[in-house]
């Protein structure tokens, strides 16, 4: 018997590559609601109650909107629908897992009994990846000051940015959130084991697919002793055996194409260091859209029914 998904907001970036990821999947069967009743509640209601998973690529407002719908129908033992959401509405929610599997043992497990996964943020999947195994290890303390630039394609921008830039009238690069409050710090923080906020300053480029997330640390910020090398073998414990995730030394390479991973749902940490003036450089390279939104909702699939 195949699982049956509902993905609702389907017509989005999100929601549709997440179809596409889904589509040649013989364990699943897509269902949507007929375009004629799009709008109309009780359309959802029924294809909730036939649902076994629905994946939620809407506005905040809108994802609490058919959470409550949930609810209620479980209430009333109408449904057992699982859901997947990847707004920003429940990632710091009580009684919802975080869907990054590699966050910290026991986390793959937690997702696959889980009725509720907040899928991460794109920005946030990399800062947490960087930022976790360091604090767990004691290598970095929790009230370091640090600070993420980072950058991604235009294509985590929505549609407005999107139709811009391949109308040819997005900018080549430029910052964003500079009111220093970006959506994406409380999970950053909630979830990295950070008690001081980030220095957070994400940024677009004229690129469609593609982010790196960059953690510049000085090593007299580490734990007595520590360097490059002690950095590189944390990550790689932390990392040993994941399926999306590699840790990759990268003290020969001299660039970095944010570009290298579009359409993949893995996700590289980089390590970069120079001992004589004592610094290390963290980058995290994803595809926005890949391990950062649509592939990542497929993994926390795959982890919930055991695909």
């Amino acid at each position: 018997m195949t699982t049956r998904i509902f993905i609702d907001g389907e017509a989005g970036t999100t929601g549709l590559q997440i179809r596409q990821r889904l589509e040649s999947n013989a364990a699943v069967t897509l269902v949507s609601i007929e375009p004629a009743r799009r709008k109309d509640p009780e359309a959802k209601r029924e294809i909730l109650q036939q649902a076994d998973a629905v994946v939620l690529c809407l506005h905040d407002d809108a994802a609490r909107e058919t959470v409550a719908m949930v609810d209620a129908l479980k209430a009333a033992g109408q449904s057992n629908v699982r859901i997947v959401d990847a707004s920003t509405a429940h990632r710091v929610a009580p009684g919802w897992v975080y869907g990054f599997a590699e966050l910290c043992a026991g986390q793959r497990e937690a997702i696959a009994g889980a009725d509720r996964v907040a899928n991460p943020g794109c920005y946030a999947t990399g800062a947490i990846a960087l930022l976790r195994p360091l604090i767990d290890a004691g290598l970095l303390a929790p009230d370091a000051a640090v600070c993420l630039p980072s950058v991604s394609g235009y294509s985590g921008g929505g549609r407005a940015m999107i139709e811009a830039y391949e109308a040819g009238e997005g900018a080549p690069f430029e910052l964003y959130a500079l009111g220093l409050s970006h959506k994406h710090l409380p999970e950053i923080m909630h979830c990295s084991g950070l008690t001081r906020t980030p220095l957070f300053v994400p940024s677009v480029g004229a690129f469609a697919q593609g982010m790196l997330v960059q953690l510049p640390l000085q090593q007299e910020w580490l734990r007595a002793g520590a360097d490059a090398d002690t950095v590189l073998s944390v990550l790689q414990t932390h990392y040993s055996g994941s399926e999306w995730v590699r840790v990759v030394d990268g003290r020969s390479q001299t660039k970095l194409n944010a570009t290298a991973l579009a359409d993949q749902d893995g996700m590289e940490l980089h390590v970069f260091g120079n001992a004589a003036n004592g610094q290390i450089l963290l980058v995290a390279r994803l595809d926005n859209l890949g391990k950062g939104a649509s592939g990542a909702a497929v993994q926390n699939l795959q982890i919930m029914f055991g695909w």
